[in-house]
C-alpha cells in the first residue's frame, strides 16, 4: 500500500534565518572600532574597513534602512551621494541585530555589545524576578537601570580614558533610563532643533583633540509608524533629515569621521487578516501562553510551566511557513542574540521565538491596541529591517 503523500510545507529551519553580522559588521562593533582607532584601551576594531579619526561622531537617524535609502534617491540627494563610502567605502551595509527594535539597538551600538551580551532582548520582555512583561523602550514597570543592563558604556570608557565625550539630542531624553544604560558617559547637551544638534555636535568634535560625539533624529521613525514609508509625511522627514546630514557634514572640524546610521529598517504590512494575525483572536496561538512579549515581527512568547514543547509545536504548524519559529535554546544556538547570551539574560528571552519572514505581523488587538495599529513596522532579520548604513564623510 503507498504511504499518504504529506503536502504540508516545512516549517522554516532555524538556521536559515540571516543571522547579523555580529563581531564583524553590526551596530554593536561601530563604537568598539572607533574608539580602538582613537587608543581607547581595551577596544577592538571590529569593522575592519573603518579608518581610525581623532574626531568620530556618529548621527543616528531612528528607522532609516539601508534599503528604504536606497529607493529614495530624489528625497535623500545628499546621503544618496555617500551610498558608496558606507561602511568605509566598501559600500556596503552593516547590520543592526536582532531583533531590530530601538531599545535593543540603542544599547547596542552604547555598549558595543550584542542584545545576548547587554540583555535589551526586545521591545517587550519578561523580567525574571517579578513574572511581568517589561517594556524595555519606556522601561515600565521601573526597573533598576545599573541592575538590568550593568556593562559600561563606549562613552564611560572613552571619557576615562581622556576623550572628549558628548551626547546632542532631544532634552526629553537626558535623564531617562534607556540613555543612561546605552547612551551615558561625558556630557548630555539637549537641544529641541534638528539644525541646533547639527551645530552643536560640530562644536562638540571641534572641542578635544579626540572627540566622539553621537547624534540622533527620530521622527523618520515615528513618520515611517504613523503612516508608512510610502507616505508624504514620512518622504518630508527623509527629505529634512537629509539636509540635516549634509549641514553636519559640512561644518565638520579637522581630522574628523562623520558616520550616518540607523538602528533599524522598516517595512509596511497591509490591513487585513492574511497580513496581521491577531494573537488576542487566535484560539491556537494563545493555548498554553502566559505571556506575549517583542513585537509584531519579533516576538517572545513565554508558556505557562509545562507547556513548552506544546506552544512550540503549534506555533511551528501554525505560522512556521512565515515565521523562524525556534526555542529560546535554537535561537541561542543559531547566534539571533549573537555569540554568546549571559546568564542573567537567559530566562528574558520567550521560550518560543517568532521572527517573520514574509509580509506579515503577529498583532495583539486588545494587549497592544496602538502597536497594532501601525503601518511601519520592523524588528526581524529580513534585509529591509536589518541592513542600515553606515555613511561617511571625512575631513
Amino acid at each position: 500500500m503507498a504511504l499518504p503523500t504529506w503536502d504540508h510545507p516545512e516549517p522554516l529551519a532555524v538556521d536559515s534565518a540571516p543571522v547579523p553580522e555580529y563581531g564583524a559588521g553590526s551596530l554593536a562593533d561601530v563604537l568598539p572600532t572607533l574608539a580602538a582607532g582613537m587608543s581607547v584601551p581595551d577596544m577592538t576594531a571590529a569593522i575592519p574597513e573603518l579608518t581610525p579619526a581623532d574626531r568620530n561622531c556618529v548621527f543616528l537617524i531612528d528607522g532609516l534602512g539601508w534599503e528604504q535609502l536606497r529607493a529614495h534617491p530624489d528625497e535623500a540627494p545628499f546621503m544618496t551621494s555617500l551610498l558608496a563610502s558606507s561602511r568605509g567605502g566598501t559600500g556596503r551595509p552593516i547590520t543592526a541585530g536582532y531583533p531590530a527594535t530601538t531599545a535593543t539597538s540603542l544599547v547596542s551600538i552604547g555598549t558595543g555589545l550584542p542584545p545576548g551580551a547587554h540583555g535589551l532582548p526586545g521591545y517587550t520582555a519578561r523580567n525574571p524576578a517579578t513574572g511581568e512583561l517589561m517594556n524595555q523602550l519606556r522601561w515600565n514597570p521601573w526597573t533598576d537601570p545599573r541592575a538590568w543592563q550593568p556593562h559600561p558604556t563606549i562613552f564611560q570608557l572613552a571619557d576615562a580614558a581622556g576623550v572628549h565625550t558628548a551626547q546632542v539630542s532631544s532634552p526629553t531624553f537626558q535623564n531617562t533610563p534607556l540613555t543612561k544604560v546605552a547612551l551615558s558617559g561625558g556630557t548630555f547637551h539637549g537641544r529641541l532643533s534638528g539644525e541646533e544638534r547639527m551645530d552643536l555636535a560640530a562644536e562638540q568634535l571641534a572641542a578635544g583633540d579626540r572627540s566622539l560625539v553621537y547624534t540622533y533624529y527620530a521622527e523618520v521613525d515615528g513618520k515611517g509608524h504613523r503612516f508608512g514609508i510610502d507616505s508624504d509625511p514620512w518622504r518630508g522627514q527623509l527629505m529634512y533629515v537629509d539636509r540635516l546630514v549634509q549641514r553636519l557634514a559640512e561644518q565638520l572640524p579637522p581630522r574628523s569621521a562623520l558616520y550616518v546610521t540607523a538602528d533599524h529598517g522598516m517595512i509596511d504590512i497591509p490591513f487585513d487578516e492574511q497580513h496581521r494575525i491577531d494573537f488576542d483572536e487566535d484560539w491556537e496561538l494563545r493555548a498554553g501562553v502566559a505571556l506575549l512579549g517583542g513585537e509584531g515581527r519579533a516576538r517572545h512568547v513565554y508558556a505557562v510551566p509545562g507547556a513548552q514543547a506544546d506552544v512550540l509545536t503549534c506555533w511551528r504548524e501554525v505560522l512556521g511557513e512565515q515565521f523562524w519559529i525556534a526555542s529560546r535554546d535554537e535561537a541561542i544556538a543559531a547566534g539571533w542574540f549573537g555569540p554568546r547570551v549571559d546568564e542573567r539574560v537567559y530566562a528574558r528571552l520567550g521560550d518560543v521565538i517568532a521572527a517573520a519572514r514574509d509580509d506579515v505581523l503577529i498583532i495583539a488587538s486588545e494587549r497592544e491596541p496602538k502597536e497594532s495599529a501601525m503601518v511601519g513596522n520592523h524588528g526581524s532579520m529580513t534585509p529591509v529591517e536589518q541592513l542600515v548604513p553606515l555613511l561617511q564623510v571625512r575631513s
